[in-house]
């Protein structure tokens, strides 16, 4: 349910970030974003937590340029380069990359065959959806790799999340570290993207509704909510779910957009469903040895 509440949300704030592109640029879209988040967290629980300078904190680091600053300024400055279309496919990558990696990096779990029928199910269902029945693929090199690279550092997000958790920071702490590490891997970039503070541009009603929006409910909530569900279901299993981002994101193109469905988005619906359905199953062998 936490990993669903996650993908429902982050599929439909592509409105709130476009929006917001009118006033603001990338970087303060994302210094925004996660300060709001971070001051919210810290509110939350205000107890300070201080460097420990171990391998978990650079771990904590590790999330927070992964999951936060490489991330969402690689998925935003892609998407001036290349399709929705071809973004939608893309950014379903992750969830294999998150299986390799969490193989190479020794976190606990293992690439199996149900995982990679469902993969190729769910990809497939993808392309049907994020086409929708028109072919026409537009190759942008340079947004597509970055895109790609995106989604390589939400799976190595998730892993290193794993990997740095060891029972002695709460959830909320958890996540506060990492837009912690966020935060100052960005700030670094804002002098090169324009960044001004320009505080009046809040003042119309919009910008400070989808601002509040992508900080408090798409970060602070949604954060907190994937965080707990990669803890619960594992990087792998987790990631999986974003097989439905494009199932979401068609749901809201027709209710807000009132774009049409077609026969094409529903069977790859199904499919995308169906391969998270096989992905998440447990084997024969599996069941047996539990009983």
């Amino acid at each position: 349910m936490a990993a669903t509440l996650c993908i429902i949300v982050w599929s439909i704030t592509f409105i709130s970030t476009k929006i917001l592109l009118r006033d603001f640029s990338p970087a303060e879209i994302l210094f925004y974003r996660f300060a709001l988040a971070f001051l919210m967290l810290f509110l939350m629980s205000p107890k300070p937590l201080l460097p420990r300078f171990d391998r978990r904190e650079f771990l904590y680091a590790g999330a927070g340029l992964c999951g936060v600053t490489l991330y969402f300024m690689m998925q935003n400055v892609g998407l001036t380069y290349t399709t929705a279309s071809n973004a939608g496919v893309l950014v379903c990558v992750a969830p294999m990359f998150t299986a390799i990696i969490s193989s190479l990096l020794g976190s606990g779990e293992k690439i199996r065959k149900r995982f990679l029928a469902g993969f190729v199910l769910s990809i497939f269902g993808c392309f049907l959806i994020s086409f929708n029945g028109s072919f026409v693929l537009s190759l942008n090199p340079l947004g597509d790799i970055l895109l790609l690279l995106a989604a390589l550092a939400w799976a190595f997000y998730c892993n290193l999340l794993i990997l740095a958790e060891d029972g002695t920071l709460t959830l909320i702490q958890r996540t506060r570290k990492v837009f912690f590490y966020g935060l100052v891997f960005l700030l670094p970039v804002l002098p090169f993207s324009d960044f001004t503070w320009g505080f009046s541009r809040f003042l119309e009603p919009s910008l400070l509704f989808n601002i509040l929006f992508l900080g408090l409910v798409a970060s602070g909530v949604c954060f907190l909510a994937w965080n707990y569900a990669v803890s619960v279901l594992g990087s792998v299993k987790c990631a999986v779910y974003i097989y439905t981002n494009p199932v979401v994101t068609i749901f809201f193109a027709a209710l807000i957009l009132h774009e049409a469905i077609t026969w094409i988005s529903l069977l790859g619906t199904v499919l995308t469903l169906l391969g998270l359905v096989v992905s998440e199953g447990k084997s024969k062998a599996s069941l047996s040895e539990k009983k």
